[in-house]
C-alpha cells in the first residue's frame, strides 16, 4: 500500500514538473521566436536598404515614374499628415475618454452601448474608413463648405491632406479613447473625493487633478496612433494621396505623397520591377525609421513626465 502511494506521488511530481516546464517553456519559446522574426525582418531591410539610403534619396523629389530621384516629398507628407491627425484625434479622444471615465456609469446600458461601438470601430477594416472619408469628409463636408462659400470650382470638396488626416483620426480614435479611459479609471477615487471635499468643482477636479495624472495615458494613445497612422495606406488612397508629386503640400487643401503609398506604388505599379526593388527596401527602411523615431519621441516625453512625477512624489 505504501509502495503504491510512493508511485502515485512520483507520478504527480513528474506531471507537475512537466506542466511547469511546458508553462514556462512555451512563453519563452514564443518570445524567442517573435524576437527572432522581428530581428530577421529588420536585418533584411537594413542589409538590403541601407546601401541605397543616400542624401540625394532623402532630400530629392522623385523622377522618371519614381524610379529615380528621392522621396523627400513622401517623408514631408507623412510627417505633416501624422501631425494633423494627432491634432484631430488627441483632443477628441481625450474628451471622449473623460466623458466615459468621469461622467458615465460603467454598468449603464448607454455606456455599454458606447463602449461596444468603440470596440466595433476598432475592428472595422481600414479600407472602409477610406470610403467613409470620401463619402463624409469630401462629398458632404467639403462640398458643403464649397457650396456655402460659393466656390465655382472644388476647393474643399476634393481629395486633400486635411481629409486624409481626418480619416486617419477616426481610424485611431478607439486606441486613444481606450487608453485615456483606462488611465483615468486607474486614478484612486479617494483623490477625487479629497478634491471635492476641499470645495473644488467636478470640472476643477478633472482639470487640475485627473488630467495631469493621465498625461502618460494620453501619450500612450498618441504613440499607438502614430504607429498606426504613419503606416496605414488603404484609408488615404481615396482621400488625398497621389502617385507622384514633386511639390510639397503648403495648404490643407493640397494633395500629398506618403511613404506607405509610395512603397505600394513601387511594388505594384512600377514599369521596371527590378530597378524599383532597391528603392522599395530603402523606402521601407526610411518608413520604419520615421515611425520608430516619432514613437520614440513621444515615448521619451512620457518617460520624462513620469520621471519628474517620481521626483515630485519623492
Amino acid at each position: 500500500m505504501k509502495w503504491k502511494k510512493v508511485r502515485l506521488n512520483r507520478k504527480r511530481r513528474l506531471k507537475d514538473r512537466i506542466a511547469t516546464i511546458v508553462a514556462e517553456g512555451i512563453p519563452m519559446l514564443s518570445t524567442i521566436l517573435i524576437v527572432s522574426l522581428i530581428l530577421l525582418m529588420l536585418g533584411n531591410f537594413i542589409f538590403r536598404g541601407l546601401l541605397n539610403v543616400t542624401w540625394e534619396f532623402l532630400s530629392a523629389a522623385p523622377k522618371n515614374n519614381n524610379l529615380e530621384g528621392g522621396i523627400f516629398p513622401a517623408i514631408y507628407g507623412t510627417v505633416y499628415l501624422v501631425f494633423i491627425m494627432i491634432l484631430f484625434s488627441i483632443p477628441i479622444g481625450t474628451a471622449t475618454g473623460i466623458f466615459l471615465a468621469e461622467y458615465t456609469d460603467r454598468d449603464s446600458r448607454f455606456t455599454s452601448t458606447l463602449r461596444f461601438a468603440i470596440n466595433t470601430l476598432a475592428g472595422v477594416p481600414s479600407i472602409v474608413f477610406g470610403l467613409f472619408g470620401v463619402g463624409f469628409f469630401i462629398q458632404f463636408v467639403g462640398k458643403g463648405i464649397d457650396s456655402v462659400a460659393g466656390h465655382s470650382a472644388p476647393v474643399w470638396g476634393k481629395p486633400a491632406i486635411l481629409w486624409s488626416a481626418a480619416t486617419l483620426a477616426v481610424l485611431t480614435l478607439p486606441v486613444i479613447i481606450i487608453s485615456v479611459e483606462e488611465t483615468m479609471r486607474s486614478i484612486p477615487r479617494e483623490m477625487r473625493e479629497a478634491s471635492l471635499a476641499l470645495g473644488a468643482t467636478k470640472w476643477q477636479t478633472i482639470w487640475n487633478l485627473v488630467l495631469p495624472n493621465s498625461v502618460t495615458g494620453i501619450l500612450t494613445g498618441a504613440i499607438l496612433a502614430i504607429g498606426r497612422g504613419a503606416g496605414e495606406v488603404a484609408p488615404i488612397m481615396f482621400v488625398g494621396v497621389v502617385y507622384s508629386l514633386p511639390d510639397l503640400p503648403t495648404k490643407l487643401t493640397d494633395q500629398f505623397m506618403h511613404l506607405g503609398y509610395h512603397l505600394f506604388v513601387l511594388a505594384t505599379q512600377s514599369p521596371d520591377v527590378d530597378k524599383a526593388l532597391p528603392k522599395q527596401y530603402a523606402t521601407t527602411l526610411v518608413l520604419l525609421a520615421l515611425t520608430f523615431g516619432m514613437s520614440f519621441f513621444a515615448t521619451y516625453i512620457r518617460f520624462r513626465i513620469r520621471k519628474n512625477k517620481g521626483r515630485l512624489g519623492a
